[in-house]
């Protein structure tokens, strides 16, 4: 038993860092392109939340009716 876990030790040391560092740098490429795609569609973003407002308040009131019925 003893030695299973010195093998897992030796396993976590000698870990390959790559698959590590390729996640990071892929979260931060997709960190970037996200930041410049919301510059660059900003006014289409605001109209997008703009248009949601109306069928938010809708849906909320009915929550709130379903709510006060009980």
């Amino acid at each position: 038993m003893a030695e299973g876990i010195k093998e897992e030790i030796k396993k976590e040391e000698t870990r390959n860092p790559l698959p590590t560092i390729l996640k990071v740098l892929l979260g931060l490429v997709f960190l970037v392109l996200g930041l410049v795609a919301l510059v660059h569609w900003w006014p289409v973003l605001l109209m997008l939340i703009k248009g949601c407002v109306g069928p938010f308040l809708i849906l909320a009131g009915i929550v709130t009716l379903a709510i006060a019925k009980d």
